[in-house]
């Protein structure tokens, strides 16, 4: 890792900020955080021909480098974390995967601390909760419905730290489990769910507010039987996740998304297992064998995706030149909405006075050639 940038100011690339794209911008770097003018000490970056966009907030991600978060030791996790920030993610969540409610509680004690320390933003527990007609890489012995009582076991063993749970609100005591999260603050996500469309509404009427990665693990979408995604599109409180890595959607699926919902609904997320940033190769999620080949994960038994290899900086790349977004809409949904929907929009997710230093170069091209974490270069551009 460079060196912390202390006074710097980033010239001459294109700036994204919330009010748009300001051409020939500068960013005031002073210590850790975004400043609002530059001190007369600062050094200068030339970055002109490219853009700076903020540090990328990954929700939803299980592992990468190698490691994973489900069952990696702490120097693993930290492994994972770090191959993230070198593809822009500067927050992210840790994601598990369905274990005995035990060891998940176990290992929510383990990230919690990681938490705590400031290397995640929280965790995220996909499973035991969910539908065996939808587990997709999950075992389907260690499937649970979600008792409420046991729901909050694991927001005690996250000891505050937890931000999402992803339940199939159809099964016994899912509406009840929903209020629950409502109550303490964590998201309820629906997700690996075979819900009707009448029982979605339901759930959202109870308090959810994210539908985990869209398309992906429900029903499809049918004229007489909308089932869950008509309502997760059609709803205003629901923000979605997508997994932009051309295996998980077509594009049309994911222009589809963002015309119902809107960038400001949109939270772009990589669902990344131990393969993300490390290669093909034989992996475990959890109990179950994965085969990852030509970057696509899938279980060894009956072939389900099982994650991805994502990172953000590919799925942003992707979304501006083959999708065809509009950079600022991207920058909205991979950026300032999920790190609004974790409640740290105050200090993360946007380029601001006062927020953290926490950034991302790209060429003209899109390509990262930079990232920058609380003023300390994870990547230092190369500049003339």
């Amino acid at each position: 890792m460079a060196p912390r940038a202390e006074r710097t100011v980033l010239a001459g690339a294109r700036v994204v900020l919330p009010t748009g794209t300001v051409e020939d911008g500068r960013v005031a770097v002073e210590g850790a955080r975004i400043s609002g003018s530059a001190p007369e000490s600062a050094r200068t970056v030339d970055l002109t021909g490219h853009w700076v966009v903020p540090g990328f907030v990954d929700l939803h991600n299980h592992g990468g480098g190698g490691a994973s978060f489900t069952s990696g030791t702490v120097e693993e996790v930290l492994t994972g974390v770090r191959t993230h920030r070198e593809h822009g993610t500067t927050t992210l969540v840790a994601s598990t995967v369905t274990g005995e409610l035990d060891f998940l509680a176990h290992r929510a004690g383990v990230l919690s601390e990681l938490v705590e320390q400031g290397d995640l933003a929280g965790i995220h527990f996909e499973g035991p909760f969910i539908s065996p007609c939808r587990k997709g890489a999950h075992s389907e012995r260690l499937l649970r419905h979600p008792d409420p009582a046991e729901v909050r076991k694991l927001l005690d063993a996250a000891r505050g730290t937890a931000r999402m749970v992803t339940l199939a609100t159809e099964l016994p005591g899912g509406i009840d489990s929903v209020r629950l999260l409502a109550e303490h603050g964590v998201i309820a996500a629906i997700g690996h769910t075979d819900a009707t469309y009448e029982q979605t509404v339901a759930a959202i009427d109870a308090g959810a507010t994210v539908a985990t990665h869209l398309f992906n693990a429900m029903p499809p979408l049918a004229h007489r039987d909308p089932g869950p995604i008509a309502a997760l599109l059609e709803d205003e409180r629901i923000t979605v996740e997508l997994i932009n890595d051309g295996t998980h959607l077509h594009p049309a699926t994911l222009g589809l998304a963002y015309h119902h919902k809107g960038a400001d609904r949109v939270a772009l997320i990589t669902d990344a297992m131990d393969a993300a940033g490390f290669g093909d190769g034989r992996y475990q999620l959890g109990p179950l064998a994965v085969e990852v080949t030509h970057g696509v994960a899938r279980l060894v038994e009956g072939g389900s995706i099982a994650g991805s290899t994502l990172t953000l900086d590919t799925a942003f790349r992707r979304a501006v030149t083959v999708d065809r977004l509009p950079v600022e809409d991207v920058v909205r949904s991979i950026s300032a909405t999920p790190a609004r929907l974790l409640g740290v929009d105050d200090r993360v997710g946007s380029l601001e006075p006062g927020k953290d230093a926490d950034l991302v170069v790209l060429d003209e091209d899109f390509v990262l050639k930079g990232v920058m974490r609380r003023g300390e270069w994870i990547i230092e551009p190369k500049t003339a």
